[in-house]
């Protein structure tokens, strides 16, 4: 898609596309940089206040990842209508304001257009010092990797389309991906984290692939350790793998070497909408980034670390590996 097009240099761009970021950074001063990310698309659940929120809290993860406050957002989307009434994007807007002003951030307006199926997101905005960036360079070995949300929203969201998921699966499913990263985010800045991402639609692994090879080293992850929410291992084996899970699956299948389950292989590559933080944080910073990501009611779990990468080896390797290596 990008080959061809003009590279963008610019002396105050300091994160664009290079990386595969989670979001784009542009220095206003020595002390301020303008950080910024879109993100919309088509219902995850049923209701449209709870797919709102979803949206909301998806678009606001890329600047939490980056370190970044978030100040104002812009709403876009695509609503079919005569097929859908109104109330539906009226109750849809109305879950996304909510997340925004629970976590402080301003809605300037937004930009709407017909088309033949409904979708939804935000364009957002934050400041970081250029300093303070969180990106997903800079990992080195013997760092230790924290997730920040179960996962299995991506099957889960399949069973649910399909009408296979009880209450309670459903309920957690939902709160999972209504949740904001701004917690983890906030104790990212407070410890030694020495690189950032959100898990979104590349899975752990293919965001975790990124994370490695931007930062030159490679990646041991437990596969006993990853968190995962309640009915997901269920509807894997109930076969609720989306095109974008098989997708995945491909695309790490050079770059990781598996010795785990299927199932667990599985979720590691699961498309996650609104997912958690994964952080590379330096040993002596582990238990105080989980302590205050708990102690503000947020999850954070060790699922591995971070080695050096020779040449010829495997970027992530999946395994029962411990505390111990």
């Amino acid at each position: 898609m990008l080959d061809g097009l003009p590279t963008i240099d610019h002396p105050d761009l300091l994160v664009g596309t290079r990386t595969f970021d989670d979001a784009g950074v542009f220095r206003l001063s020595p002390d301020v940089a303008l950080v910024q990310s879109v993100d919309f698309f088509t219902p995850v659940v049923d209701d449209p206040f709870d797919f709102g929120r979803i949206a909301a809290a998806n678009a606001l993860s890329d600047l939490y990842a980056m370190g970044a406050r978030p100040l104002t957002a812009l709403a876009v989307c695509t609503f079919p209508v005569g097929t859908l009434p109104l109330e539906v994007l009226h109750r849809t807007l109305a879950g996304g304001l909510a997340v925004l002003q629970a976590e402080g951030v301003v809605l300037l307006g937004g930009h709407s257009i017909k088309g033949p199926e409904f979708s939804y997101g935000l364009a957002v905005t934050g400041v970081v010092h250029p300093d303070r960036i969180l990106a997903n360079a800079g990992a080195r070995p013997d760092d230790l990797l924290i997730l920040t949300k179960p996962l299995g929203t991506g099957v889960l969201s399949t069973q649910l389309k399909r009408g296979a998921l009880d209450a309670q699966a459903t309920g957690a499913l939902i709160a999972a991906m209504a949740a904001t990263n701004r917690v983890a985010s906030e104790a990212a800045q407070a410890v030694q984290v020495h690189a950032l991402t959100d898990v979104t639609g590349y899975g752990l692994l293919g965001h975790g692939i990124e994370l490695a090879e931007a930062g030159g080293v490679a990646l041991e992850i437990d596969g006993n350790a990853i968190p995962v929410l309640p009915g997901a291992r269920e509807a894997v084996f109930a076969g609720a793998i989306s095109a974008g899970l098989k997708a995945n699956r491909e695309f790490v299948a050079a770059r990781v070497a598996f010795d785990v389950d299927d199932e667990t292989a599985a979720l590691l590559c699961d498309p996650q909408t609104s997912g958690g933080l994964l952080a590379a944080v330096a040993p002596e910073s582990e238990q105080r980034f989980v302590e205050l990501c708990r102690m503000a009611g947020g999850v954070a779990v060790a699922i591995g670390r971070v080695v050096a990468h020779a040449a010829g080896d495997a970027v992530v390797r999946v395994g029962s590996y411990g505390r111990s290596r």
